[in-house]
C-alpha cells in the first residue's frame, strides 16, 4: 500500500508492506546514488532486526554501520545526538549517505535530528517499528531531542526521503506498546474522523487481536489522515497542531512520573484531562467524554491518573510545551466526536484550578 505526503518536491512515499527489511537494501539503491549508511537502532530493536537490514544493505553494496541506544526516553538527548555525530565522523561517512531510524519513536526522533544538522542535512530513512512510529512519529518530519528542563524542546522539521513500514515487526512488539500505539490511533478519530472513530468501535475486538486485514487499513487510514495535515500545514502553522489533542497535559504527565508514564499512556489521560476541561467550558457534552472513555478502555488504555504525582510537577512539565505562548497554554480542545478547536489564551490559574481535583499526590 502506497501513500504520499505531498510536499512538492519534498514529497516521499509512505509504503505499508510486509516482509520490507530484507528489502532495505535495493530500495535505498533505488533513492540514492550514495553508497553509505548509517542505522540507528535500539538494544531491543536491533537485536530483532538490524542484523537483516545490515546485511540487505551490504548485499545491496552500501558501506554501513550500526549505532545501538538503550531503549527509552532516557537516550533521546543531545548529548547522544553528539555521540552519534562523531560515529559518523570516525566513519568518514559523507554528505551523500544516508541515516536509517530503525526502531520507536525515540530512535525516529533522535536518528532525524541528527540527519537534519549533519553536514548540514543529509537522507533521512524513518523504519518505524512500533505501533506509535508507524501511525504517528515517523510520518511529517518532526525531529527532537529532549532536555533536562522539558520533551522535545531541541528540534526540527526535517522530512525523510522515505517511511517504509513492515507490518511483520509487529508481531514482536510487547502488549503494553502495542496499547501505546493505539492511544495515537484513537486521537485520529477525536480530531478529524468520526468515522474512523467508529471504525474502531467496530474492529476492536480483531485490532486487539492484531488480525492483518483490520491493523493494516488502520495504519493505512492514520497515515493517510497525517500526510493530509502535514502537506497542508507542515510546519504547525496552524491546522496541525490539532494533532496534539490531549499532548499539553500529557507531556506534563509524561515528565512529572519521570517517564513510567509511556507517551501513549499519558496521552490517552490527556486525551481525557482536555475533554473534561472542555465539557467544564461548555464547548462539548458529557456524552463526548463517555464515547472517548469507552474507547480508550476498549483497548486497555488508562482514562485517569493511577500515579501519585505533584500537580506542581504536572504543571512545571505542561509549562515547557511548545504551545506555551507569553505565560499562557494554546490546548486542543473537542467539540465532537471527530472536531476539536485550538483555544488560545488559556491561564495557568484555570488549569491549576481543574487539575487540582484529578491529580493524585
Amino acid at each position: 500500500m502506497l501513500i504520499t505526503v505531498d510536499l512538492g518536491e519534498r514529497s516521499y512515499p509512505i509504503e505499508i508492506e510486509q516482509q520490507i527489511l530484507p528489502q532495505i537494501g535495493v530500495r535505498l539503491s533505488e533513492l540514492t546514488k550514495g553508497r553509505q549508511a548509517a542505522v540507528i537502532t535500539d538494544d531491543h530493536v536491533g537485536s530483532l532486526y538490524g542484523q537483516i537490514v545490515l546485511d540487505s544493505l551490504a548485499k545491496a553494496g552500501f558501506e554501513t554501520f550500526c549505532y545501538t541506544i538503550k531503549a527509552g526516553e532516557e537516550s533521546k538527548t543531545f548529548a547522544m545526538s553528539e555521540t552519534i555525530l562523531s560515529q559518523l565522523l570516525q566513519h568518514q561517512f559523507h554528505r551523500d549517505c544516508t541515516i536509517i531510524a530503525l526502531g520507536g519513536g525515540v530512535v525516529g526522533d533522535l536518528a532525524g535530528f541528527c540527519a537534519s544538522i549533519y553536514q548540514r542535512g543529509v537522507n533521512f530513512i524513518q523504519i518505524p517499528t512500533s505501533l506509535l512510529a508507524q501511525v504517528d512519529s515517523s510520518v511529517g518530519g518532526k525531529v527532537a531531542v529532549n532536555h533536562a528542563l522539558g520533551k522535545n524542546m531541541i528540534g526540527s522539521f526535517y522530512q525523510p526521503k522515505a517511511v517504509w513500514i513492515d507490518l511483520d515487526t509487529l508481531s514482536t512488539l510487547p502488549e503494553r506498546h502495542w496499547r501505546n500505539g493505539m492511544a495515537e490511533v484513537i486521537k485520529y478519530g477525536m480530531i478529524v474522523d468520526r468515522d474512523f472513530f467508529a471504525f474502531l468501535k467496530e474492529h476492536s475486538a480483531a485490532i486487539n487481536c492484531r488480525e492483518k486485514t483490520a491493523v493494516t487499513e488502520m495504519i493505512a487510514r492514520c497515515c493517510q489522515l497525517k500526510a493530509q495535515v502535514v502537506a497542508k500545514d507542515e510546519q504547525e502553522r496552524g491546522l496541525r497542531a490539532k494533532l496534539n489533542f490531549g499532548h499539553t497535559f500529557g507531556h506534563g504527565l509524561e515528565i512529572a512520573s519521570h517517564f513510567d508514564y509511556l507517551h501513549g499512556e499519558a496521552i490517552a489521560i490527556g486525551m481525557v484531562l482536555a475533554s473534561l476541561f472542555a465539557c467544564e467550558q461548555k464547548m462539548c457534552t458529557q456524552a463526548v467524554i463517555d464515547e472517548l472513555r469507552t474507547l480508550l478502555q476498549n483497548f486497555h488504555l488508562p482514562v485517569a491518573m493511577e500515579k501519585a504525582l505533584s500537580l506542581d510537577d504536572v504543571l512545571a512539565g505542561m509549562a515547557l510545551d511548545k504551545k506555551v505562548t507569553q505565560g499562557s497554554w494554546v490546548l486542543i480542545l473537542p467539540q465532537a466526536v471527530g472536531q476539536v478547536e485550538i483555544v488560545n489564551g488559556i491561564t495557568q490559574d484555570k488549569v491549576r484550578n481543574f487539575l487540582e481535583s484529578k491529580v493524585k499526590s
